[in-house]
């Protein structure tokens, strides 16, 4: 203690404490923006082991990864108006840490509410319909619209990802009612679509017995087999409706 006290050991403290503020180290993902006398320098340093002239220097350090922002939820209503939730999330980074720092105040402050308002706005010019299916395209819409505003901050938006759509109860009861109905729609045609290819089958098998009579008589026969081996105790005997004109006549 007491060589700290005299004159080498406070110059050794002096020197110590100096390199401690003016040595400084960065990480592969980071970036050092100077301002010397208030000014910025023209480029960012790093990575690796910087000097900074303390006290007339300051040193602001810069994260280069993604960052992972998520949107909470927003209360939207659609251009049909059906008033949902959506909530999404957002991925961005800095690629200029100079204008990251002079630009903006707080960049994934800003980015953030950047990406609720374009959210709301976007959202708000589609319908529901056109929310559940064509996301995607959703998604790169809102990710052109943030990235160009947030340009001059220095920030690139890299994706956009709407997560969730919390819909009504209502408009869900709504929405599995229509389901039925298209599946109901869909049953009713195929069965309609059988029923006419059997006519067709049936109109084109009756020419063909109307060449040869004796067809229809082996049609009789087949009928009849067919009847006997499912049920043993009936029998049906087919008799022709021209047998009973000339009774209906008399």
């Amino acid at each position: 203690m007491q060589f700290f006290t005299t004159g080498a050991g406070i110059a050794i403290f002096v020197v110590l404490f100096l390199l401690f503020k003016w040595v400084n180290i960065l990480n592969e993902y980071e970036r050092g923006v100077i301002f010397r006398l208030g000014r910025v320098l023209d480029k960012p340093k790093g990575p690796g082991i910087i000097f900074v002239l303390w006290p007339l220097d300051r040193l602001v350090r810069m994260s280069l990864r993604t960052v992972v922002h998520d949107i909470p939820p927003q209360d939207v209503i659609t251009r049909d108006n059906v008033s949902v939730k959506v909530n999404a999330v957002v991925y961005f980074r800095v690629m200029n840490p100079t204008k990251a720092v002079v630009e903006v105040e707080n960049y994934v402050y800003a980015t953030s509410q950047l990406a609720q308002t374009t959210l709301r706005s976007v959202l708000g010019e589609v319908e529901l319909d056109d929310l559940l299916t064509e996301r995607e395209n959703l998604n790169i819409r809102l990710q052109e619209i943030i990235d160009t505003h947030s340009d001059p901050w220095g920030v690139k938006v890299s994706m956009v990802e709407v997560k969730h759509v919390d819909l009504p109860q209502e408009m869900q009861r709504a929405m599995a009612k229509q389901a039925e109905a298209e599946r109901e729609k869909r049953a009713k045609i195929i069965h309609a679509e059988g029923e006419f290819v059997a006519s067709q089958k049936l109109a084109e098998a009756a020419k063909v017995m109307s060449v040869d009579p004796v067809t229809i008589q082996l049609r009789y026969l087949q009928t009849l087999n067919e009847i006997s081996t499912e049920n043993a105790s009936t029998i049906v005997f087919p008799v022709p409706l021209r047998l009973f004109e000339k009774i209906m006549e008399k």
